[in-house]
């Protein structure tokens, strides 16, 4: 790999590390510390989650107009600013204020960063999407692990934490990107194909794989929502529903080797991942229709971890390619924002189908939402101008 994305990839652990301080911890905050209603605590989060999609948008086509560098800054600086108002003042209601703040920020850095990525080590294709997901898993590995540890001292610890954290991420892009700034190529040297609005067919092909995306990414959070709280009707300890977590994140970091021989020899096209990954999600969510034990959970969610390690870095990877010159910030903010929407409105729709319907029937939903991100995935290039599609082939062949 460049080393442009090494530093690229250690500032997103950071970055994450810092950002998985705080997240757990912020219903709790809210709620114990601030003495706030449970819905209002829901209502801040997803307040957070509505300034990162506004975030995304924003910074991918930033990134596209000023270049990946100065947006990476922009990102960084306005959360820093934001974690420094959350330092001097975490009270009601300036708690809410900073925290969407901070949503909008960080809403920036991501789809700069998978732009930059993409940009960075254009042959490398999906290795260098799933190096950024690797890395910043494991930063939300270490910062989960470590968050509720300092808070266990003082809150007031942890938004220190995360705002350190960040000024590391600020130094490790400054330092290690400054002499890579990816500002984007002078619109009078472009040729005049460029300058044209991206086509239908391109189009259509970005929103069914937004679509699939977004639908399993709204799946994907019942884990630590309605499936979570299912497990406690069903007896199982805090402890042990917490571990299904640590095996989610040591497959992702330990079982990368394995994954990468498996999609070399039987899944050699992107497309093909992604009809895969989906299908995998779906045969995930249908072993809970029985599952009653701690074993059964934890084998479906093994099932789920095979599924997001093949998808989540693919996704952004057949992205990349679709943009046109000159859009690829903008499509990566979509993508970005379509999965931060999936995040935010899923614990909605979740609680209240499992609420007025029961477990079962949002389950099979699940499943339903997983086979039609199969069938966006299946269809998304079919529209596509033939030269393009074989185009596409022959480089997701090559990776």
């Amino acid at each position: 790999m460049p080393r442009a994305l090494w530093w690229l990839l250690v500032g997103m652990a950071l970055n994450v590390t810092g950002a998985s301080f705080l997240w757990p911890l912020n219903t709790i905050y809210l709620h114990e510390q601030l003495d706030q209603p449970l819905a209002v605590a829901g209502a801040v989060l997803m307040l957070n989650s509505g300034g990162s999609v506004i975030g995304s948008l924003v910074g991918g086509v930033l990134f596209d107009r000023i270049g990946g560098f100065r947006v990476l800054l922009a990102g960084a600086v306005l959360t820093m600013a934001a974690l420094a108002g959350l330092n001097v003042w975490h009270g009601w209601p300036h708690y809410a204020v900073f925290l969407a703040l901070v949503g909008i920020g960080s809403g920036v850095v991501f789809p700069a960063a998978s732009a930059y990525a993409g940009a960075i080590w254009p042959e490398g294709g999906r290795r260098a999407f799933n190096a950024l997901y690797v890395a910043q898993n494991i930063g939300v590995a270490v910062g989960s692990a470590l968050g509720g540890f300092v808070a266990s001292y003082s809150f007031s610890f942890v938004f220190l934490a995360n705002l350190l954290l960040y000024a590391a991420f600020l130094a490790i892009v400054t330092v290690g990107l400054r002499c890579i700034p990816l500002l984007p190529p002078a619109r009078t040297k472009r040729p005049a194909e460029a300058e044209k609005a991206p086509s239908r067919a391109v189009g259509w092909a970005l929103a069914l794989l937004c679509a699939g995306y977004g639908l399993c990414w709204l799946s994907y959070v019942q884990w630590s929502t309605t499936i979570a709280a299912y497990t406690r009707e069903l007896e199982i300890p805090v402890g042990q529903y917490s571990l299904l977590w640590t095996i989610n994140g040591a497959l992702i970091v330990l079982a990368q080797p394995v994954l990468s021989w498996v999609i070399h020899r039987f899944m050699p096209g992107m497309k093909r991942q992604t009809v895969i990954g989906f299908a995998i999600f779906a045969v995930s969510f249908a072993m809970l229709f029985g599952a009653d034990s701690l074993v059964e959970f934890a084998a479906s969610m093994v099932v789920l971890t095979i599924a997001e390690m093949i998808v989540w870095p693919a996704i952004p990877a057949v992205v990349n390619e679709l943009a046109p010159q000159g859009k690829a910030g903008l499509y990566q903010g979509i993508v970005n924002g379509t999965a931060t929407a999936g995040r935010m409105i899923g614990p909605v729709i979740g609680g209240w189908i499992a609420d007025a319907f029961g477990m079962k029937l949002l389950i099979g939903m699940l499943v339903a939402f997983a086979l039609l991100a199969v069938a966006a995935s299946l269809l998304y290039d079919r529209w596509l101008p033939r030269p393009t599609e074989k185009a596409g082939e022959k480089t997701a062949a090559t990776i």
